[in-house]
């Protein structure tokens, strides 16, 4: 298949988060850890407070002084509730999940696992206020984990699975792309959205087709990631394909696309991430460490 497997679970899959799901729907034992719980708060451009290199988290009954509705419950940590909150007034040292990345900032995997669980919920909530069938409104239920409409119909977060494959000749190239909006020289994996009645590996032959016009064989499971960016779910794929092949962008996303050998590759590796200190004008940059596009990519090349 693949030849290879991941060394090592991608950082957003690392979630130490306790959701504590039976709580959800007992509205008396979230009131009751409101008091002393702690919220996150996160603005529109899914940016979070940093306190030396820390997550900054603050009470809750800052916000009110009961669950406020608009609030998301995230779940606990030694006993204390978690939750966060939309708030495009915060102020401070603010990092998304891309900046942490390349800025290595140490977010452990419960830091990590609240982040991405409030950005998934409160992307959704932003999309969800209004019924998709009738317009009429909705309002949020269970610590904002569903959402029930006038008539009593109850809709759940949406996410959107999309595969992203590292294709490789079966030895020791392996064939990045960039897309228009990149810098030059950034590079990553091939990846798409799954269409509506397709399966997992349809839609890395057809994603990998549609933008640079090869032909992929021995398709393999290696892992998946959260990517709430809106609210995808990325399924990590490894697939052969014959160098050779002529590449074509037929759907006008990719802006070029080369076959890198392995050596290429880990010296790119050593240079860090998009946007990190030495990376720019470099032929190659890659993705920061929060992607599993790097785990992907470290996990083909061993270490030298």
């Amino acid at each position: 298949m693949s030849g290879f497997q991941l060394k090592n679970v991608p950082l957003l899959s690392r979630s130490a988060l306790d959701r504590a799901e039976e709580l959800r729907s007992d509205e008396q034992a979230l009131k009751a850890g409101w008091a002393n719980a702690r919220l996150l708060r996160v603005n529109r451009r899914g940016q979070i407070r940093f306190d030396d290199d820390a997550l900054l988290l603050e009470p809750a009954t800052n916000l009110s002084a009961e669950p406020a509705p608009e609030a998301v419950f995230l779940g606990v940590d030694a006993g204390v509730h978690l939750w966060a909150v939309r708030d495009n007034d915060i102020e401070g040292r603010l990092l998304d999940l891309r900046m942490i990345g390349a800025a290595g900032v140490p977010l452990d995997d419960l830091g990590l696992g609240m982040f991405s669980a409030a950005m998934a919920l409160l992307n959704w909530h932003d999309q969800a206020r209004f019924s998709a069938v009738d317009g009429t409104p909705t309002t949020s239920a269970k610590g904002g984990w569903s959402r029930f409409t006038e008539d009593g119909r109850e809709e759940f977060p949406r996410i959107d699975p999309a595969v992203i494959c590292l294709v490789h000749d079966g030895a020791d190239r392996v064939l990045l792309a960039r897309q228009h909006t990149w810098p030059e020289g950034m590079f990553s994996l091939l990846a798409g959205f799954v269409e509506a009645g397709e399966s997992l590996e349809r839609c890395v032959e057809r994603e990998i087709k549609e933008e640079v016009g090869v032909d992929v064989r021995e398709i393999g499971y290696l892992g998946s990631q959260p990517w709430p960016l809106p609210r995808s779910l990325m399924l990590g794929f490894a697939a052969v394909a014959d160098p050779e092949q002529p590449l074509i962008f037929s759907d006008g996303e990719i802006a070029e696309a080369h076959w890198f050998t392995r050596d290429e590759v880990r010296e790119a590796l050593t240079r860090g991430a998009w946007g990190s200190q030495g990376s720019e004008g470099a032929r190659l940059m890659l993705p920061g460490s929060i992607s599993i596009a790097r785990t992907i990519i470290e996990s083909w090349v061993p270490a030298p």
